[in-house]
């Protein structure tokens, strides 16, 4: 099954192409880019995560999409919808992930491109929640998350399963936003 196309004013979230891999491999080498994670990655590690990115994809029919600008074709990044694939007291849950390249910072295509992953999400796929979460420390993303709309859950706040004991980076901060349109079962 193929990834739908989304479009924004400005962006196109699409499938990956091979075009992309050594741009997304360039992002994720980058120490400010990729500083609110446990390493950066290397070339293979990187097509590897596109790899498995697709394949997630082409299972599901949604999923993270490559970001470009529409205007010119440049590869800025990726956004998109992930089943949460670890053990938390939040899951089964979908989350919202983006990631964009330091010379993109500060035009609001993180914002552009998650509002549009949001809304196929809550209004294509008729989810009833879309969580986000992230280190403490990444007060970038959390901006983020709180101008979508979403609301911080400090009740759920966790330690990531994936990341070891004791490393800096365990704890995470966890945002949720509940899809208006169906009704919530009482907490």
């Amino acid at each position: 099954m193929n990834l739908p196309t989304l479009y924004t004013p400005r962006l196109t979230l699409r499938q990956w192409q091979e075009s992309d891999l050594k741009p997304f491999a360039r992002m994720n080498a980058d120490q400010n880019v990729m500083e609110h994670f446990p390493s950066c990655l290397t070339q293979q590690e990187s097509n590897a995560l596109v790899g498995k990115i697709s394949q997630s994809a082409a299972l599901q029919g949604w999923g993270t999409w490559a970001v470009e600008i529409t205007e010119d074709n440049c590869f800025i990044g990726f956004c998109g919808l992930n089943s949460v694939l670890f053990e938390a007291p939040f899951t089964p849950a979908v989350e919202i992930g983006w990631r964009i390249d330091r010379p993109f910072w500060g035009q609001s295509y993180a914002f552009e491109a998650a509002t549009a992953a949001l809304t196929f999400g809550l209004k294509t796929l008729n989810l009833a929640e879309i969580v986000a979460f992230t280190i403490p420390a990444n007060l970038r993303s959390q901006r983020l998350m709180v101008r979508l709309g979403m609301v911080q859950d400090i009740a759920g706040n966790f330690e990531h399963p994936r990341i070891p004991q004791h490393h800096p980076m365990r704890p995470h901060v966890l945002y949720r936003k509940l899809n208006d349109d169906i009704k919530q079962p009482p907490h």
